[in-house]
């Protein structure tokens, strides 16, 4: 039932919606979010949304808006007022108050006839045909299509304001999704050993090396510069093509032309290129300049992959 309902509010738009995305753009306040009971709930939700979209929004409990809260409203704010009848006490004794402020309301409600939809400037229609509540009374189907509305309006907020996924990430700075948007591969491979070995080094070397820095694989310079990598796996097709390797040096089993990343791009480039290529390691570059290694594990603890 409330997939239905939802469903059906892609019917209901209409010009009021489109108005009320320019009268938020055109706003020099925040967006005042209210609303009483399960709506109240729904209302901090879209505030936070809001808010983590690049629209300012603040809370503002529509009882204890009568209580002195109301002076959450600033001279510059809209205030979206969410109530699915739109005639509960509470919202007829808010409504007069905020209209003498010369703030511009808007109505989310599934009762364009209400009260609050008269007096609104706005208004949003969430109409819903029934509760998913066997006895039709707790609020299910409303809250939810009052939720959905409320994405709606801060994702086209979102569009037409052009928010990137880099404005995202200063509101997002902390856990997985944060790290995808701000986190390079420098500070990865900081806290990593650096495998390397030079291309003349002998088999018994670069082995040592390998185990020593626990990545699984090694870099392969010469005179400063990258020229291949040696992992894990070359070492055991070495071990099946030559019965003495005691003459070999690193040129000999190296991979020529490793796959590289710069250090200065996001880690979650990293995770692309190690996913299409099957690969485990990744060396990290800075122009030619060997920096580090950036490991399948790394990414796994960070989150990212």
């Amino acid at each position: 039932m409330e997939g239905a309902a939802i469903l059906n509010l892609a019917t209901l738009l209409d010009s009021e919606f489109s108005d009320t995305v320019d009268c938020i753009l055109n706003c020099h306040g925040r967006v005042v979010v209210t609303g009483v009971g399960k709506s109240a709930i729904i209302a901090s939700k879209i505030v936070a949304t809001l808010n983590s979209t690049g629209t300012p929004a603040i809370f503002m409990h529509a009882a204890d808006a009568i209580h002195g809260d109301l002076g959450t409203i600033q001279e510059n704010d809209v205030v979206i007022c969410i109530s699915n009848s739109g005639n509960t006490a509470e919202i007829k004794l808010l409504v007069p108050l905020i209209k003498r402020g010369n703030n511009k309301l808007i109505a989310m409600t599934g009762n364009l006839e209400s009260y609050l939809a008269l007096e609104a400037d706005h208004r949003l229609n969430t109409y819903v045909e029934k509760e998913a509540c066997p006895n039709n009374l707790a609020p299910t189907t409303s809250t939810t299509a009052q939720m959905v509305v409320g994405d709606a309006l801060a994702i086209s907020l979102l569009k037409i304001k052009g928010f990137t996924s880099k404005d995202f990430a200063k509101y997002h700075p902390g856990g997985a999704l944060g790290k995808r948007l701000y986190l390079k591969v420098e500070e990865i491979v900081l806290n990593n050993q650096r495998p390397e070995v030079d291309i003349s080094a002998g088999v018994k070397e670069v082995i040592v090396e390998i185990s020593q820095k626990m990545l699984g694989a090694t870099a392969v310079t010469e005179n400063g510069n990258l020229v291949g990598i040696i992992t894990d796996g070359d070492i055991r097709r070495m071990l099946n093509k030559y019965d003495n390797i005691s003459g070999l040096i690193a040129k000999d089993i190296m991979t020529s032309n490793p796959k590289t990343i710069s250090s200065k791009v996001l880690a979650v480039e990293a995770t692309k290129i190690i996913q299409k290529n099957g690969i485990s390691q990744l060396l990290a570059v800075d122009g030619n300049k060997y920096v580090g290694v950036v490991h399948l594990h790394n990414l796994i603890k960070e989150g990212i992959l």
